[in-house]
């Protein structure tokens, strides 16, 4: 049968819409969850690290039943009501003594992983609490620190899925809506990084971002089983100069347009972790396509091939290095 309607990246066609509406009428006594849970396992609908997308399930019966395409059964459980804020943690005992030093004075400095749910609860009420933007559940994959100095909190950074949408840096790739969508999920989003407002440390927070990315990359394979090839963040222009992004070797790209998610201009900072091709324009102000393809090469699956041929990356990248194509990111 035809497809409906594309969500989440899955296309849904007529006998899926008949299959929901079974398992609603057959099993929708135990729950929207339950019928999500069935349906991840039946499409077996799966993450790149083999967990189910329940969370993306449940979003795609809610644009379906939005469009009248099925009705869900009643929630066991109340949503949360409008205005509901959520808690936030922040233990008694944190140092707030004013910390006036050097880096060399506070190392080793420690990029914790968070895994437990009590650090999770101390990230989230540090955003919470001190940052601008304040502390947002988030969806999708993600990865957060705590940042330690000689034993002694210091801040926190996080990371997670990237903006669907970002002019100059879509420019910048050269990818059409369908290679973004294809390859989206080897970005990561640097979206909130604190430092303590009683820690006065100079070049600390440019030493954080390039200590914390050394272990992001080798994090984010182990938890979701892919690789990331750049990181992005933004800068609120009127609020910060995104000093510290440029003393790490982040790129800057331009600003948002203003539209969508980000109603007001920030300014687009991305950096490289793999061979990548910098800004080399032809006169017309566009990409060299195979540049496009040989990154994607080296950086995905295809890979295996050239290992099989004996060819690896190094090589490839010095000989178009050599050409004065592509040059090194670290």
């Amino acid at each position: 049968m035809g497809t409906i309607i594309k969500i989440r990246k899955r296309m849904v066609t007529e006998a899926d819409i008949s299959l929901i509406a079974h398992l609603i009428k057959t099993e929708g006594d135990k729950g929207r969850s339950h019928i999500s849970r069935r349906l991840c396992r039946i499409w077996d609908w799966r993450q790149s690290n083999g967990h189910y997308k329940e969370i993306a399930c449940r979003e795609l019966l809610r644009r379906l039943e939005n469009r009248g395409l099925i009705k869900l059964p009643p929630m066991l459980n109340s949503a949360r009501k409008p205005g509901y804020k959520n808690k936030i943690y922040i233990p008694s005992n944190i140092d707030t003594t004013p910390l006036i030093t050097s880096i060399l004075s506070i190392r080793p400095i420690e990029i914790k992983l968070i895994k437990s749910k009590s650090d999770e609860k101390l990230y989230n009420g540090l955003i919470g609490v001190y940052h601008y933007l304040g502390y947002k559940q988030a969806n999708g994959e993600q990865l957060k620190y705590l940042i330690y100095g000689k034993g002694r909190l210091l801040g926190c950074i996080g990371y997670g899925v990237a903006a669907w949408k970002v002019a100059c840096r879509d420019q910048y790739i050269g990818w059409s809506s369908r290679m973004r969508e294809d390859n989206l999920f080897k970005i990561v989003n640097n979206n909130r990084f604190l430092i303590l407002p009683w820690i006065k440390v100079h070049n600390l927070a440019s030493y954080i971002l390039s200590i914390t990315r050394k272990c992001l990359k080798t994090d984010w394979q182990k938890k979701y089983c892919h690789s990331i090839v750049l990181l992005e963040t933004f800068v609120e222009r009127d609020r910060f100069l995104g000093t510290c992004y440029q003393a790490d070797n982040w790129h800057y790209l331009g600003k948002t347009t203003g539209r969508g998610s980000h109603s007001f201009r920030l300014k687009v900072y991305h950096f490289f972790f793999s061979i990548f091709f910098q800004n080399r324009y032809t006169p017309g102000g566009r990409f060299h396509p195979e540049l496009l393809f040989i990154f994607f090469l080296i950086d995905s699956p295809f890979s295996s091939i050239l290992n099989e041929l004996c060819i690896n990356r190094s090589q490839i990248a010095s000989a178009m290095v050599g050409l004065s194509i592509i040059s090194y990111h670290f």
